[in-house]
């Protein structure tokens, strides 16, 4: 999996390695159960089969749910789920996660992977050992941010001009960065927090 240029597939990890998640609920909308959720993933036409969805609640407890209706509205999917029929019911559904299976996910095409995958890969600029990610974030911009934990957290993100190869097998992602980028942010040296503490 080398082609840099390949498709980033967006989902989510899940509390649970065997989930996914495609969707979050974030508030009602409508007045007969319907819920707004942001996708998580590249694929929402697959709505349209997949009628058993998995919730995940905020205490971390999964449950099966029947998928009745859905439209897509202002970059959002509108879900409308059996048995919720009301908008106190769906007021109790704000920040759940809407999950499939890992099983059930699409299947990608050769030379693009799952953002979700790439946890646990160590991250290399260059001939540089960055870190490990840790968590891939969406949602901030036009990439997904991957949360990487080396000698401090950095944001790096995930995007194909960055990419130079993918080893899942490895758990290696090799990247070339903009040079600079990820000192924005260095921590200080002992000098300058000396610096720092003088001025303070």
């Amino acid at each position: 999996m080398n082609n840099p240029d390949g498709a980033l597939g967006t989902d989510r990890p899940s509390a649970q390695d065997e989930f996914v998640t495609i969707a979050k609920v974030i508030k009602p909308q409508g007045r007969k159960g319907e819920v707004a959720a942001v996708l998580f993933t590249d694929f929402p036409e697959r709505f349209e089969s997949r009628k058993r969805l998995f919730a995940l609640d905020k205490q971390g407890q999964r449950r099966k749910i029947e998928l009745e209706q859905h439209w897509f509205h202002k970059g959002q999917v509108v879900l409308k789920f059996a048995g919720v029929d009301s908008i106190s019911q769906a007021e109790e559904l704000a920040g759940w996660e809407i999950q499939v299976p890992l099983t059930e996910r699409v299947v990608l095409e050769q030379g693009s992977v799952y953002a979700s995958d790439l946890i646990g890969c160590t991250v290399f600029d260059r001939d540089r050992q960055i870190g490990t990610v840790k968590d891939v974030q969406f949602g901030a911009g036009e990439a997904p941010l991957m949360m990487v934990e080396g000698v401090k957290e950095y944001l790096v993100p995930l995007a194909g001009e960055y990419v130079e190869e993918i080893l899942l097998d490895l758990k290696r992602l090799q990247m070339r960065l903009p040079e600079g980028m990820l000192e924005l942010d260095a921590p200080l040296t002992a000098e300058e927090k000396e610096r720092q503490k003088q001025r303070d």
